[in-house]
């Protein structure tokens, strides 16, 4: 294990170790593994603390893209350079590409089948609560600390009550996130 510059510990991670962790987060999924993401590199492998999480998808989420993809790049990157940014979107996205063709065969043969519509629309209600449970424990993280709670509240006013897009969101809360982010190093 090494230390970064800004004293970080980090785990030496093979390129090809990147590929099988973001293939196990890549199959584990349909129509998003964001979730599967922080279960993954959180919880399952440790590769990040909770809080490194959330701050590279906090990042990942104002750049252009897939989320779930920038994370990839991102983790690949501090962990194996641009080998491990390759291997990590690679393993993420392979095996999903060719899930997705078989599907896509698939469902032009049997579309029409009730049972299938069916089970597209139970799919969708699995996607919806993976990612309402993914909130709810990146909010209980937070708790922790509740001046976050104030960044949070305006998030959500700013984007759901004003209709605001991401960027003005992003410029009008990044000052008070920051702000408090920047005290709760401080106290650690």
């Amino acid at each position: 294990m090494t230390v970064n510059s800004i004293g970080l510990s980090l785990k030496k991670i093979t390129p090809f170790q990147l590929f099988i962790c973001f293939s196990k987060i890549g199959l584990s999924g349909f129509g998003g593994v964001l979730p599967w993401a922080r279960r993954g590199l959180v919880e399952k492998d440790k590769l990040l603390s909770s809080e490194e999480f959330s701050a590279i998808l906090g990042v990942c989420q104002i750049m252009p893209g897939p989320n779930v993809i920038n994370v990839a790049v991102c983790v690949g990157s501090r962990f194996g350079g641009a080998r491990g940014s390759l291997a990590a979107v690679g393993g993420l996205t392979l095996g999903p590409i060719f899930i997705v063709i078989l599907l896509a065969v698939l469902y032009e043969h049997f579309s029409y089948l009730e049972y299938v519509k069916g089970a597209l629309k139970g799919i969708a209600a699995v996607g919806v609560g993976l990612i309402a449970g993914t909130g709810l424990k990146m909010l209980k993280d937070e708790f922790c600390y509740p001046p976050m709670l104030i960044v949070i509240a305006l998030t959500i006013v700013a984007g759901a009550y004003f209709n605001l897009a991401l960027g003005w969101v992003v410029l009008i809360v990044a000052p008070a996130a920051f702000y408090f982010a920047r005290k709760k190093v401080r106290k650690q």
